[in-house]
């Protein structure tokens, strides 16, 4: 026997319930949305949205350790007398004085090009 047109389910109109189960979010986003696709088209991944991208970069920012804390001056002091203390064993018996002091503060200080990037030390006033 046939089905009767009462027994047929009527399509619902509109947006289908099952999606949008998560809590939607309103972002007016300006200038980064040329720097997020960006980062879109760096992921190598075809059909990757916008909406996939945000949440992928939240996640990614909300796993992130945070960076070291900045050291007390008492701490960053007593650091900064071992590693010298431990130079001075290491130290090349064959320089002059003046040589030897002049490669141990080389050392303690790090290399010019890390010396901007450092968090434990304010920048250099120009």
């Amino acid at each position: 026997m046939r089905k009767s047109i009462r027994d047929i389910a009527k399509k619902s109109r509109g947006r289908p319930k099952t999606t949008g189960l998560g809590t939607g979010v309103l972002v007016r986003m300006h200038d980064q949305l040329g720097a997020l696709d960006a980062w879109i088209d760096k992921q190598n991944e075809p059909g990757l949205t916008r909406p996939e991208a945000i949440r992928r970069l939240v996640e990614l920012g909300l796993t992130v350790k945070s960076g070291p804390k900045q050291t007390s001056r008492v701490g960053a002091g007593r650091a900064n007398a071992m590693a010298g203390k431990q130079l001075d064993e290491l130290v090349d018996a064959s320089a002059s004085a003046d040589q030897q002091a002049t490669r141990k503060r080389r050392l303690l200080s790090g290399p010019e090009e890390f010396q901007s990037v450092r968090i434990d030390r304010p920048a250099k006033k120009k």
